[in-house]
């Protein structure tokens, strides 16, 4: 069987040249995910521009600014859309490159089988083993999808991508690839852990308290879980799980200070389960060949019907702003589009519906502007234009570093309320005003809880 493997291996051996041909003008073509970019490809395919029109790249979260842009600077021929939107599609979408899929990220997959048709699929994958099996590594969000939705599966291989054990669909065979180019082995992108803020670590002090042994954690990114992840390490919590979207640095470092275990979890026993992972050098070879982990598509990981199934979910996500009316903005400020959906509506519903389940939305209360001037992240109403993130109507709790509210059960007005307990104290004052203003309240008649 292994000579038999290698000889059908060899025999879908091509260059990236050669790959790139298969694209036309009018494709849909899908790029890997996150870390696991086919630069290779890119490359290859850039310098196909002048060739080209109309062609339609997908992405998830683009690590790196694609050469095809490089290439194609007013974009007369390549067009970039992302899943997730990361910085650098932010950059690029200001400059009218690169335009967001809305999506709620658990249905992912399910959008690209039944709407989007794919032409041609470039993957990033590990080495092939001895049984035909290519790994997808940190990255096994959509990739599933993607590769049997494409007409045409093309992989490109890096020696350098770490063995993420399953879970599911964690590995594609041979015989679902049309053709394998061989990378040129490049390490992996590292992200540098953010340092957490004065603020950053004052939320993460209110949100350890709410927190119980055998709790379920989620994470998002940034310094506030970095935070939250150092003050779980020092604490005497024990026998966390894991659920999570992301998985990062600080979730290894709980697990080397002996906080997770996930033995009081009801499914996926003992296992860290992600479906994408970015950090370090030192997470992806925590991830490589360890059995602790369990990668899982999207449509696993994230389904809220399945994040419930575990009791004590923590989840903590992190938005841009909230209004009095506790509409949350995670995406856009205006019509300025900062991030993607990503999974925080799945783990608000997913945390809502745990037993003893928790879904966090933490924010600092004030930002500083380009000018220096001070506004309160807790608004009357969002800016025109501001894209929803999680509607009213789900909500449970806010926090701030003035404080955690829970909204569930409350009217408007006791909901407001709540969040200007929890807004920066030089601007409850305006907040009332405005709550006045808007009939959440009348303060003449209002009624006491």
């Amino acid at each position: 069987m292994g000579d038999i493997i290698q000889w059908q291996y060899k025999q879908k051996q091509i260059t990236a040249d050669e790959a790139v041909e298969f694209v036309q003008s009018g494709h849909y073509v899908a790029y890997g995910e996150f870390a696991l970019f086919p630069k290779k490809l890119d490359a290859a395919l850039a310098a196909r521009a002048e060739e080209l029109e109309d062609v339609q790249i997908l992405g998830v979260s683009y690590a790196y600014v694609p050469e095809v842009v490089k290439a194609d600077p007013e974009g007369k021929h390549f067009i970039l859309q992302d899943l997730h939107f990361s910085v650098i599609s932010r950059h690029l979408g200001d400059r009218g490159l690169c335009y967001y899929v809305p999506n709620t990220y658990h249905q992912g997959p399910r959008i690209l089988k039944k709407y989007m048709d794919i032409d041609v699929a470039f993957i990033t994958v590990g080495p092939m083993d001895a049984r035909g099996f290519f790994n997808l590594g940190m990255a096994n969000s959509v990739s599933s999808a993607v590769i049997q939705k494409a007409d045409l599966v093309i992989a490109e291989v890096n020696n350098k991508i770490p063995t993420c054990l399953g879970g599911n669909q964690e590995s594609v065979h041979l015989s679902q690839l049309d053709y394998v180019v061989i990378g040129d082995h490049e390490d992996l992108i590292q992200i540098a852990a953010a340092k957490p803020t004065i603020e950053d670590q004052r939320i993460a002090e209110l949100l350890l308290n709410e927190i119980e042994d055998g709790s379920c954690l989620q994470l998002g990114i940034g310094g506030l879980p970095n935070a939250v992840g150092e003050l779980i390490a020092e604490s005497d919590l024990q026998d966390l799980g894991v659920h999570s979207e992301m998985m990062m640095d600080s979730l290894v470092d709980l697990y080397e200070k002996g906080r997770i275990t996930g033995a009081r979890k009801n499914i996926d026993k003992f296992k860290m389960v992600y479906t994408f992972a970015l950090g370090s050098k030192r997470l992806y070879e925590f991830l490589d060949n360890n059995p602790i982990c369990a990668s899982y598509p999207v449509n696993y990981c994230n389904d809220p019907r399945i994040i419930a199934l575990n009791d004590k979910v923590v989840a903590i996500n992190n938005a841009l702003s909230v209004d009095l009316l506790t509409q949350v903005s995670s995406e856009s400020v205006g019509t300025r589009h900062i991030s993607g959906t990503g999974g925080q509506l799945d783990f608000v519903m997913g945390a809502f519906a745990s037993h003893g389940g928790k879904g966090f939305i933490c924010l600092h209360s004030t930002y500083e502007d380009s000018r220096g001037k001070v506004h309160s992240r807790i608004t009357p109403t969002l800016p025109l234009g501001t894209a929803v993130t999680v509607p009213r109507s789900l909500v449970q709790y806010v926090v701030t570093e003035y404080g955690v509210a829970q909204f569930k059960g409350k009217s408007t007005w006791a909901r407001a309320e709540s969040l200007i307990e929890i807004a920066h104290p030089d601007f409850r004052d305006d907040l009332i005003k405005a709550a006045d203003e808007m009939k959440i309240w009348l303060k003449s008649n209002k009624i006491e809880p």
